[in-house]
């Protein structure tokens, strides 16, 4: 089986690949070589016993997609994508590359023809919902985004759904929670505060909190974000249906919650870090994020996430930090 991450230098995608250097198979069938691509150059995954290729461009590129497939990949993790806040900031860019480069790969694929049809993971977004919203988003909730991000991600998942209609490739979408913590340098997400108030303080930082305590968001941990890929990759598309994406599970908590969680692990001189500054134009952005889901299709084909918040905290500790708190 041959593989291709892209976006394979952000957080989740280097995860992604290091579980499948670990692991060396994914659904049962071994992996026998990964090409790894992003818009700088990503590292190989240390152990792996299959050839590991890496290469960085802009995939928006027109033939860069066919370049990327050129070696027939079976199984594609589309991760590739500019965040949030970024999107929202630079139009033209958000659009280039969530939309136009999404839009190039799957072109590529359709061209390619002579039968071949490999599975496409695309990572969506909870940005795929506006409001005004239920208590809990359903699976039969409305796609309405308030975001060019959120709007960028709708596109892709109809595209995705379409181009598996038509037997060009097997598309599993899966609408990934807000990843936290998250750990390294804050990226240009708009949600990233939510992984900055628990990663500094767990390093003896200061953290800036740009919205008010009682800001109600949905999370999942890095560790579940690998896990939905990598299940995703592996699941029946036939148990799926022809809804082919799908809200992924996670924990719904307010920023307050989150810090209560800080203070029960981490203790009142790490909360303490936390210093807040209000930021109006962070605060207009979240302000219409959905808050919480039940996914029951997700649950219902085999996807887990974390229990509580003190899980994804614990989770954090683990891998990110030894299990030792400054």
């Amino acid at each position: 089986m041959n593989i291709l991450i892209l976006g394979a230098a952000g957080m989740v995608g280097r995860k992604l690949a290091e579980r499948l250097a670990r692991e060396r198979q994914l659904g049962g069938r071994a992996i026998a070589a990964m090409r790894l691509h992003d818009v700088v150059m990503p590292m190989a995954p240390a152990g792996a016993g299959f050839p590991v290729h890496c290469e960085e461009s802009d995939f928006a590129m027109p033939g860069a997609a066919e370049r990327l497939i050129a070696d027939r990949p079976d199984v594609i993790f589309h991760l590739a994508a500019i965040v949030s806040g970024e999107a929202e900031l630079d139009f033209e860019k958000g659009y280039r590359i969530n939309l136009d480069g999404t839009r190039m790969l799957f072109e590529a694929i359709r061209r390619v023809g002579d039968g071949y049809r490999p599975r496409v993971v695309f990572t969506s977004s909870i940005a795929a919902f506006g409001g005004p919203y239920p208590e809990a988003i359903g699976d039969e909730f409305v796609n309405a985004p308030l975001t060019s991000y959120g709007t960028q991600k709708v596109i892709g998942e109809l595209l995705l759904a379409d181009f598996t209609r038509r037997g060009i490739f097997d598309g599993i979408g899966i609408r990934l929670p807000t990843i936290c913590v998250r750990p390294g340098k804050p990226n240009k997400a708009a949600s990233g505060f939510f992984s900055g108030i628990i990663r500094e303080p767990l390093i003896g930082m200061e953290a800036a909190l740009p919205v008010s305590d009682d800001l109600r968001h949905f999370h999942a941990s890095p560790r579940s974000a690998v896990g939905f890929l990598v299940h995703a990759a592996g699941i029946d598309g036939a148990a799926v249906g022809l809804r082919r994406n799908l809200t992924m599970p996670g924990v719904s908590v307010t920023v307050g919650e989150q810090i209560a969680a800080l203070r029960r692990i981490g203790g009142e001189k790490v909360v303490a870090r936390i210093r807040r500054e209000p930021d109006p134009f962070i605060q207009g952005l979240v302000a219409g994020w959905p808050r919480n889901f039940d996914p029951r299709r997700a649950l219902s084909l085999g996807f887990r996430a974390e229990a509580s918040f003190d899980d994804i905290l614990r989770v954090h500790i683990e891998d990110e930090l030894g299990g030792v708190i400054a």
